[in-house]
């Protein structure tokens, strides 16, 4: 019974590790991404607590750089563990952009992944980064 008991839970080990409709992808993954497809994603970081600011603090996120925006304009990608957390991060920056403009800033969503760019770029170029998101297996 023993022997059945480990064997059990070693199939549920195995079927849970599979890959499922929405992989987790790492912000690597879209730093990656941004890079093949031609955009600028320079000097990644991870963020560290104070890099959060006011907007929740939840899963792992770097903070990358567009040059050709300014000297320290970029965005940040986020990977979240759940679909609650990358809602809560979105709709923060997304609240932001609404209560004023100057706090504009683009946001994408795939998956468990967030990105959010600065809202001075434009609209083209940003679809651009969302368009490389997506691509995204």
């Amino acid at each position: 019974m023993k022997t059945r008991a480990i064997v059990l839970f070693l199939l549920a080990l195995i079927v849970t590790a599979c890959g499922g409709a929405n992989a987790a992808h790492t912000p690597d993954d879209v730093i990656s991404a941004f890079r093949a497809a031609g955009l600028e994603a320079e000097n990644a970081q991870p963020l560290t607590r104070d890099d959060y600011g006011a907007a929740p603090y939840v899963g792992q996120g770097v903070r990358f750089l567009i040059p050709s925006l300014c000297a320290d304009c970029g965005g940040r990608v986020f990977a979240l563990d759940n679909q609650k957390d990358l809602e809560s991060v979105k709709t923060y920056y997304d609240a932001l952009g609404e209560s004023n403009a100057l706090f504009f800033s683009w946001t994408f969503a795939k998956d468990n992944i967030l990105v959010q760019i600065n809202g001075d770029l434009d609209e083209t170029t940003a679809r651009q980064y969302e368009t490389a998101l997506n691509g995204l297996d």
